[in-house]
């Protein structure tokens, strides 16, 4: 597919911190990655946004990893609502993601649905698999807001404490691939570089400079691919001290479904058991939900793995 404009800029993240407000921050942009991923399935306009936007939002939150083999996973669930499911995730810069929904129902939500309309009544859950220490830990709470990075604010402020802002924005102008980008904004609890500890609050003078500054980003400013993210953080926060940035990190579609992996797995299961997953043939179907392939596999081949 051409594209009339240029994608320099897009995918990658860009991490940077604010000392003397005790802020970090986080900006990303996905243009090939989101295509990548969204290419697998055939998905209506408001399914690819939603996709789109859980694709941001994990890279966004990947960044709170403590380790680059560390993975972040997000998962929007129901029981009723017209999507059942929705899961991206990311990690040392790979992300994958996908969304079950019924198709009729979503059909007579009309163009733009609220995320009520579209999920009912469910809940975002948010996992951190640390790889190095082992640790893991899982965050719940129920799906409200305007939008994703709303239900997320709501995560960090119930669940860590730490007053955040999130900003979303994806576009998919006629005839061109996708583009998704986010920012995410935290007042850190502590000091980074020897500060006393502060309390947390939502109303803290300099969590509110920097919210004012942080709302005046446009949709139209971080979607831009020809607008590099270390621009966005100087129009931004110029007149500050400090800004540090850290270098960017490249994003991109990491589905990690190996068929070595994929035989592995099956090889664990009894012969018994892989006979019955079998079909006439004597092969095996595996489906990857994340990038719609069949990988099929002989029990001949189970049989003696490599």
């Amino acid at each position: 597919m051409a594209y009339s404009f240029s994608r320099s800029f897009a995918d990658e993240a860009l991490g940077f911190a604010i000392p003397d407000r005790n802020v970090r921050g986080r900006l990303v942009r996905l243009g090939t990655a989101l295509d990548d991923v969204l290419s697998a399935h055939a998905y209506p306009p408001v399914i690819e946004k939603l996709v789109a936007e859980a694709l941001v939002l994990a890279s966004l939150l990947g960044a709170l990893l403590k380790d680059d083999a560390g993975q972040l996973t997000l998962q929007a669930q129901t029981e009723q609502g017209v999507v059942s499911l929705l899961v991206a995730d990311y990690k040392a810069g790979a992300v994958r993601g996908y969304a079950q929904f019924d198709a009729d129902r979503l059909a007579e939500l009309g163009e733009d649905p609220s995320l009520f309309g579209l999920f009912g009544k469910g809940y975002l859950a948010i996992t951190f698999d640390q790889a190095v220490t082992g640790e893991r830990y899982q965050g719940i709470v129920p799906l409200e807001g305007a939008g994703l990075a709303e239900a997320a604010e709501h995560y960090f402020a119930q669940s860590e404490q730490v007053p955040s802002l999130l900003h979303i924005a994806v576009r998919h102008d006629a005839g061109e691939g996708c583009i998704g980008a986010g920012m995410l904004l935290q007042h850190l609890p502590a000091g980074e570089v020897g500060r006393e500890r502060l309390h947390v609050r939502h109303d803290h003078p300099d969590w509110e400079h920097v919210m004012i500054l942080g709302r005046t980003l446009s949709d139209g400013e971080l979607t831009d691919p020809a607008l590099p993210l270390t621009d966005i953080a100087w129009r931004l926060f110029h007149e500050e001290p400090e800004v540090r940035a850290f270098p960017p990190v490249s994003i991109r579609k990491g589905c990690r479904c190996d068929p070595d992996h994929i035989r592995s797995v099956l090889a664990r299961f009894g012969a018994a058991e892989r006979a019955d997953m079998a079909d006439e043939n004597g092969v095996i179907g595996v489906d990857c939900a994340f990038c719609s392939k069949i990988f099929e596999v002989a029990l001949t081949d189970l049989s003696n793995p490599a």
